[in-house]
């Protein structure tokens, strides 16, 4: 289980937060190489430990404490840290989920089956399975009051509908809602509001139902017109007034007014120019909307009222898509399918408060046992003073390993300094880490430096010497044996300084032998105080060097 996210500090953080802060930096500090924006850390990302050869993630839902997330022959359940508890198992194609208004009963649709599973949450047991014999391949689920709604078709030849199962009734008989619609329809449902989405079609459609008693078809919204699939996400408002549609190929994100089916604005621009929307999300309060894939990010929560952008956060432990989406109070939770199509759960935490941000800027490079000092700041929102915050840094070492250093506080305008004694040359990657308050969403960010290790020069010879006889110096260059890339020649420059002037003179470059030595000859032509400058340019492990040798040349010595 790969996992992220910050620790909770004594004084100041809610009692949900988890306290595995060494295993968030050291994460942060290995993704963060090529310094990725601070939001990218991603809260905390859990292996699931299934594959999936789902074109879309599995499906996701919450209740009484736990996270469900559907998964061919199994419901892998979760935590709302997290942490994998369990699955329950014995089952053949899950695919949607919903779950009870109070949350004791998970629902689960069985498409091979033609079953709808009833799942006790507390203890994980199957209490009923409802039969559909007549409705093939169910597939989506949504719930609104006492009822379920349940999306089937098997593909496109026209056999897909939609139908109602009221879940008071022990066997509940199913109620037509829509049929003969092209593959399953995807479904979302709140208060008196029924969105069906028809998506296996080269137009997408959508119908909206009145399921405040019997469902009647309040009108079709008929604007999504490219390939297959495009609507890839419905999510209604909690008083069903309103709901969101996302439409990958049209990369936007709309919301429509449920009554009068009008669009009333679209998220990221109409259409966004980056990212290709697969999945929405709506806060509990309806204030906010999270969408998957959007504007070129993973996850991008967006104020619903001015359609604002809030976060864009990508989660660097999953490279893959986001899909199913849901809100937990201030955080949510995605499902994402990696590349190598194993299944993440990934926990966004405190997504609905505003944003801080940490910046660090590193020196332009460091020297094995010499001090280096980064510096930072924290940054509030609306640009208020920071004031005295603690911090966490740690550093990852060039093998590896990953170390917290001792913490620091950022002053009263949010600046802050990290300073660091390196003992070993190589790639360090330093990463800080502010744990956000009740008001405040975390952040971090990171930095590389590069340290090198200490090379040294001499050159020597004779401090007098005849003019125009010839002149042999020679000298060291350490560390022995040479590191790789050793065999650049040296520099070599002579100074001479008489009374017709100064003039300095470029000699052809030096070798350095195998040990290290070197030599090089030269036949002064005229009296005068000679300067000869040797100087080694480095390389990626070692500094640059430098040494020079004094001679005065004479018309003769003794």
């Amino acid at each position: 289980m790969a996992r992220s996210r910050p620790l909770a500090s004594p004084s100041a953080r809610p009692a949900h937060r988890s306290s595995s802060l060494v295993a968030a930096l050291a994460t942060a500090a290995g993704l963060l190489v090529a310094l990725s924006p601070a939001a990218s850390a991603a809260d905390t990302t859990t292996d699931l430990g299934v594959d999936s050869s789902l074109y879309r993630p599995g499906d996701l839902a919450l209740g009484n404490g736990k996270v469900f997330v559907s998964s061919g022959d199994k419901l892998v359940v979760a935590g709302m840290d997290g942490d994998l508890l369990g699955e329950v198992g014995g089952l053949t194609e899950t695919s949607g989920l919903a779950t009870s208004q109070d949350g004791t009963r998970l629902y689960a649709a069985l498409v091979g089956p033609q079953q709808v599973v009833e799942i006790d949450t507390a203890t994980l047991e199957i209490t009923r399975s409802i039969d559909l014999p007549s409705y093939p391949c169910p597939t989506h689920l949504a719930r609104s009051g006492q009822r379920l709604w349940v999306g089937y078709g098997c593909d496109s030849n026209g056999d897909g509908g939609v139908i109602g199962l009221d879940l008071t009734v022990t066997a509940p008989q199913p109620t037509v809602v829509a049929s003969e619609i092209a593959g399953a329809p995807l479904l979302a449902a709140n208060g008196s509001t029924l969105v069906v989405g028809q998506v296996a079609t080269s137009t997408d459609h959508l119908f909206v139902y009145d399921v405040s008693g019997t469902p009647t078809l309040r009108g079709e919204i008929d604007g999504f017109t490219h390939d297959f699939g495009d609507v890839g996400g419905l999510a209604v408002i909690p008083d069903g007034s309103k709901f969101f549609s996302a439409a990958s190929t049209e990369r936007r994100t709309d919301l429509w007014d449920a009554d009068s089916l009008e669009r009333i604005r679209s998220y990221a621009g109409e259409p966004a120019t980056e990212g290709f929307p697969s999945s929405v999300a709506t806060s509990p309060d309806g204030a906010y909307v999270v969408v998957g894939g959007a504007d070129g990010a993973d996850l991008v929560m967006y104020d619903a009222v001015t359609g604002a952008t809030i976060h864009a956060l990508d989660n660097l432990a999953v490279a893959g898509g986001t899909g199913s989406l849901v809100f937990s109070g201030t955080d949510v939770f995605a499902v994402q399918a990696a590349s190598s199509r194993r299944l993440h759960l990934w926990r966004v935490e405190d997504i609905t408060f505003p944003a801080s941000a940490l910046t660090l800027t590193p020196p332009p490079g460091g020297v094995v046992n010499q001090p280096l000092t980064l510096t930072g700041r924290l940054e509030l929102p609306g640009g208020a003073a920071a004031g005295a915050k603690p911090l966490t840094v740690t550093r990852r070492l060039p093998d590896g390993t990953t170390e917290t250093l001792a913490g620091v506080t950022t002053a009263p305008d949010g600046t802050f300094t990290v300073t660091d004694t390196p003992a070993v040359g190589g790639a360090y990657i330093y990463a800080v880490l502010w744990d956000g308050d009740d008001a405040v969403r975390w952040s971090t960010t990171s930095a590389k430096v590069t340290v090198k290790n200490t090379s040294s020069l001499t050159v020597t010879g004779p401090s007098q010497w005849p003019v125009g006889a010839a002149l042999t110096l020679s000298g060291v260059l350490l560390p022995t044996p040479p590191p790789s890339g050793w065999g650049y020649p040296l520099t070599v420059k002579r100074t001479v300084t008489n009374a017709n002037g100064t003039v300095t003179t470029t000699l052809p470059g030096v070798p350095a032998r195998k040990n290290g030595t070197y030599s090089f000859s030269d036949r002064p032509a005229e009296t005068g105080h000679y300067t000869y400058t040797v100087e080694w340019v480095g390389n990626a492990g070692y500094t640059p060097a430098k040494a020079e040798h004094e001679v005065e040349v004479k018309q003769s010595i003794e």
